[in-house]
């Protein structure tokens, strides 16, 4: 970081700021683990079963339903005991809102079993747990932290939470430090950035230990089978060789429930029980999910009275708040296949001025057209949620000319649009 002060002679000077690194503040001496004493069981996706001397942590525990509004489904079979697990944990850390890590689904199974669990997320710009009400879930032991402070649970063990790298108004990663300065920090990054940058993490970071995880979804309904095909993920495998052959780092991939024993790793590599694979013949892979509760969710807002009125969409866009920028939209309400819906809408967004032209003005400006399935972007549109759920979810086809990624726009509608959803029921009166 760099600031601007005055000299002694009125003039300018540039310094350059190095702050310490939040994580080297109070530092402890290393003492030994035993062995049992720290193991992490993988679960499914981006979470994680820590348990650390007494006491157990789970991150984003996403391990039922879909995530992205019917896009993202689970690969892994979670272990059948996954619940149990939620329920004796002593803190729950959720690295950010996205719906693969903060799973209302989950969390509405734990909540019924355990509402007052611990959960731990960062102060992020918009706040986590922001549609909590909405969701009708009951926790009523959310904490909030600041950046770059340790959180202490017991003697041995505190963690600090960071803001993201990648995505700093919305997404964090964790340092859990226990005892011997071990320090656990996941860091997300896109999945388009090569094998070689992680790898490069790797070797800057050098951890003892790396295991991949994250990324283990799979868009397994039928209407998906195209994006299935052609959306290739990361090899974990792949990545972990690339590490072998630059680093003396271990690697893990994990499967669900194989737990990593963290004394003995550190202490003998080659220790057979380092690591406990799940009892032979466990099921690794989903094979089926249960659609319908979801879809049907989604489907019931197809016939919701708003839509019978077509003022809707300037309610709904200029509740949304985004303008003063010279895009033209085109949104287009489809089938499964991405074919005008009968009796859907289509119809032009101007976002210089937010007006709704019946036909593209005639300046200069750039155009999008945007084809949604209408079941999921009638739920996101009645339910005031963020476009992660269309974009994210491979719930819309787009097309731009020119072909440009506009910023502001999808920034606005995944990160800034209002914390409450739009009034329909004041909406509806007016119509009356």
């Amino acid at each position: 970081t760099a600031v601007v002060e005055m000299d002694e002679n009125s003039g300018l000077l540039l310094l350059e700021l190095n702050p310490p690194n939040p994580w080297d503040s109070d530092p402890r001496a290393p003492e030994d683990l035993a062995f049992g004493e720290v193991q992490v069981t993988y679960l499914t996706h981006a979470c994680m079963d820590l348990k650390l001397g007494d006491k157990r942590m789970v991150f984003d525990p996403w391990l039922m339903g879909p995530a992205f509004a019917r896009g993202w489904w689970l690969l892994h079979e979670p272990p059948s005991d996954w619940l149990e697990r939620l329920c004796r944990a002593d803190l729950i850390y959720i690295s950010h809102m996205h719906s693969d890590h903060l799973s209302y689904p989950t969390l509405q199974k734990l909540s019924q079993r355990r509402p007052d669990v611990p959960i731990y997320v960062g102060d992020t710009e918009r706040p986590v747990f922001w549609n909590l009400k909405h969701s009708g879930v009951q926790l009523t032991n959310i904490n909030v932290v600041p950046f770059g402070a340790w959180q202490q649970v017991d003697k041995n063990l505190r963690f600090m939470i960071l803001m993201d790298g990648v995505h700093p108004e919305m997404d964090t990663c964790i340092i859990v430090e226990y005892k011997e300065e071990w320090k656990a920090q996941f860091i997300k990054t896109e999945r388009k950035k090569l094998l070689n940058y992680k790898a490069q993490l790797v070797k800057d970071l050098q951890p003892r230990i790396y295991c991949p995880f994250a990324g283990y979804f799979v868009e397994s309904h039928p209407s998906d089978k195209y994006i299935k095909e052609t959306n290739i993920k990361n090899d974990p495998t792949q990545l972990n060789n690339l590490i072998k052959k630059n680093s003396d780092v271990l690697t893990w991939t994990p499967r669900p429930g194989a737990t990593l024993d963290l004394g003995r790793m550190l202490k003998d590599p080659t220790d057979s029980k380092g690591i406990v694979e799940p009892p032979e013949g466990t099921k690794i892979y989903k094979d089926s999910w249960d659609f319908q509760p979801y879809l049907d969710t989604l489907h019931a807002a197809v016939g919701d009275e708003i839509f019978l009125h077509p003022s809707w969409i300037k309610e709904y866009f200029t509740w949304a708040g985004f303008k003063n920028y010279n895009l033209v939209v085109r949104m287009i309400e489809t089938d499964e296949d991405f074919s005008p819906f009968p009796g859907g809408y289509d119809y032009l967004v101007d976002f210089l001025d937010l007006s709704f032209p019946e036909e593209r003005p005639s300046r200069e400006h750039p155009y999008e057209e945007i084809r949604s399935r209408v079941d999921v972007i009638r739920h996101v549109v009645k339910n005031g949620l963020l476009w992660d759920d269309l974009y994210i979810g491979f719930q819309t086809r787009l097309q731009r000319d020119p072909d440009i990624y506009h910023h502001l726009f999808w920034n606005h509608f995944q990160i800034k649009l209002p914390l409450t959803p739009p009034n329909w029921k004041s909406f509806l009166m007016h119509c009356g």
